[in-house]
């Protein structure tokens, strides 16, 4: 289902001693940049807080007067969105996916969806929209208060009939203090993480959007470093990709060019490590023959 996005990059992180929250960095990457890739086939993602770089082309708008609290800004950034539905997050998710938001999109409540953490907590921004009803109601907020200043969001979700997706851990985690910063960057250093996290990095800084099999190409390392020599195995794994990029470059699947090209030099490793062996076995027994006879 198509929709748009909105990301609010705009808080005041008093917690945070006023601190620029959504450009602090977990992994080497913004907190905001973590959280538009999660979102990366949205139509249109319109930011709401102050302009800076980001990874990918987004649109920027503030709320009127800047600082009017969350649904000042969710109202600014509906204003630049036309699909039917709309995905609102915050800007400071480290471990929000792809998959989290996949599945508030597809999920079937009347008005949207939202994110329920594992504590049983509602996560309005962390959560997918449909834009009439979210329209409807604040609209009829403005007219009732005479501004949306300063309103909590919870004056605006209790009038939606909203679906509710339970998170995957981690999901609705977000960086308010210095030490929830501490954490996340601890936890992608973790390791049963740190490989993935480390991939989805180094992809969105190489501009790849590639699934990569983790396990056949440290298989392939593994293979060149010990049939060959320990330097063949970043080598090899470069040359794997390169012969990978030049496939995909005339028209293969790129996920089975890494696949092909890894089968390849991962069969040249072996025989390359069968041929020493082979080589190693008479040497070694001729040897112990004629020690065998000089000593007799």
């Amino acid at each position: 289902m198509s929709y748009d996005a909105i990301v609010l990059a705009g808080g005041a992180a008093q917690r945070l001693g006023g601190a620029d929250k959504p450009a602090l960095s977990v992994g080497g990457r913004a907190l905001l940049d973590r959280v538009l890739d999660a979102c990366p086939d949205a139509l249109t993602t319109v930011v709401v807080g102050g302009r800076r770089p980001t990874a990918r082309p987004v649109r920027w708008t503030r709320e009127d007067p800047p600082g009017g609290g969350p649904v000042a800004a969710l109202d600014a950034g509906l204003r630049g969105t036309t699909a039917e539905l709309v995905l609102v997050l915050s800007a400071d998710l480290p471990f929000l996916d792809r998959a989290t938001v996949r599945a508030l999109l597809d999920a079937p409540g009347p008005d949207g969806a939202m994110l329920r953490d594992p504590e049983g907590r509602d996560q309005p921004l962390v959560a997918a929209y449909r834009a009439e009803p979210l329209r409807r109601e604040i609209a009829l907020l403005a007219t009732e208060h005479g501004t949306l200043t300063g309103l909590p969001l919870r004056a605006l979700t209790s009038a939606l009939d909203l679906a509710r997706v339970t998170a995957q851990p981690l999901a609705s985690f977000d960086c308010d203090t210095w030490d929830d910063l501490a954490a996340a960057r601890a936890r992608i250093r973790e390791h049963g993480t740190v490989l993935d996290q480390w991939m989805t990095a180094a992809k969105n800084e190489l501009g790849i959007d590639l699934d990569v099999d983790v396990k056949t190409l440290l298989d392939l390392a593994r293979d060149a470093a010990h049939g060959v020599a320990r330097p063949a195995a970043p080598l090899t794994t470069f040359l794997v990709g390169y012969a990978a990029a030049q496939a995909a470059a005339t028209g293969a699947d790129p996920a089975q060019a890494v696949a092909e090209a890894s089968r390849k030099a991962a069969d040249l490793a072996l025989r390359w490590a069968a041929e020493a062996e082979a080589e190693a076995g008479p040497d070694a027994t001729g040897g112990a023959a004629a020690e065998q006879n000089g000593s007799g």
